[in-house]
């Protein structure tokens, strides 16, 4: 069982509550199905004490357990602050130690937004990329000079410190959790479920502190800067395993043991993310498309893309630009 947890204060943002929890909820669910031996998700939410929370919006959430209990994580979420961060900055002092403690442990924690200011207090951002709301750039960059501010990314990664700059973002990442702890079948599942046309991938929304900081191995890191150099190249495993200076079955073993998939998933993963990156900002053709994810078989790259999509490019188009970009009717209110 994996175990995830949000802390709760008075000024949290619901949805940067309840969205990721759906989100693994709906993946747990699903990997059930078709798998009963499936790890589950535990989602707890944890407040100061074990009493109703009313929110600054006025929705009320009960803790199941309180912040001092944690036990051990595998995510903890440090939702959006309404309005003025500074204002749960003085209610988090009595538990930044507990924040501490489950960063020394390797858990994953993210914030949202201005959530990012509790991680700047306790200093587990000092010396480390991050970002926050666009609102409050300037004012966080003069108030935790010692952290690395990244304006221009939505998600940052330090290690096993995420950052992400708003709702919409923390659907990116946890599409990114769910792939890992669930497999791409099952992220892509839940991407359409959850309004695909707002979504970019992990890999092309978030800074990391690593070309691949999920591993460290040097040669699979540059495996992957090869592949993603040559992207509009039609290359081959063979080529890369000469460029690698490893045999094809040993590069293989160890791309795999060091980011979970064979460096084949991996190229097909990265032409279909930029693939999304066109087809949502772009009227090329499917064919050009193709050609520019370096595939000239235009009837296998839809195949591919089906497969790691759940829907055609076309279909894809459609779903982003009917929403993204819907014409006006006239009449309409």
């Amino acid at each position: 069982m994996r175990t995830a947890a949000a802390a709760l204060y008075p000024q949290a943002l619901a949805t940067s509550i309840t969205l990721p929890m759906e989100i693994l909820q709906a993946a747990s669910q699903i990997a059930s199905v078709g798998d009963r031996d499936a790890a589950p998700v535990r989602f707890l939410l944890a407040g100061s004490d074990l009493q109703p929370m009313t929110l600054a919006s006025g929705i009320i959430l009960k803790p199941d357990t309180t912040l001092a209990e944690l036990p051990a994580l595998d995510f903890l979420l440090l939702p959006a602050i309404w309005r003025n961060p500074l204002s749960a900055l003085n209610g988090a002092a009595n538990w930044q130690a507990r924040l501490r403690e489950q960063a020394s442990r390797g858990t994953r924690i993210c914030s949202v937004g201005t959530g990012s200011y509790l991680l700047a207090e306790a200093g587990l951002l000092d010396g480390k990329a991050a970002t926050t709301h666009w609102n409050y750039f300037e004012h966080f960059a003069r108030r935790y000079p010692k952290v690395d501010l990244k304006m221009r990314h939505l998600i940052t990664q330090s290690d096993n410190i995420y950052c992400v700059g708003s709702v919409n973002s923390i659907a990116d990442l946890m599409v990114h959790i769910v792939e890992e702890w669930f497999g791409s079948r099952i992220a892509r599942a839940i991407e359409s479920q959850f309004s695909p046309e707002i979504r970019r991938s992990f890999r092309a929304a978030a800074y990391q502190n690593e070309a691949d900081s999920s591993h460290h191995d040097e040669v699979v890191a540059q495996a992957q800067q090869w592949l993603q150099v040559n992207l509009q190249s039609p290359v081959s495993m063979v080529q890369l395993a000469a460029h690698s200076q490893l045999s094809a079955r040993t590069l293989h073993r160890r791309f795999k043991r060091a980011t979970g998939m064979s460096p084949l998933t991996y190229l097909q993963s990265i032409r279909v993310a930029g693939a999304k990156e066109l087809l949502r900002h772009s009227n090329l053709t499917v064919g050009d498309i193709a050609w520019q994810q370096g595939l000239q078989d235009v009837s296998y790259f839809s195949q591919l893309f089906r497969r790691h999509s759940g829907m055609s490019p076309l279909q894809y188009r459609n779903a982003v630009r009917g929403k993204l970009f819907a014409p006006e009717v006239p009449g309409a209110p």
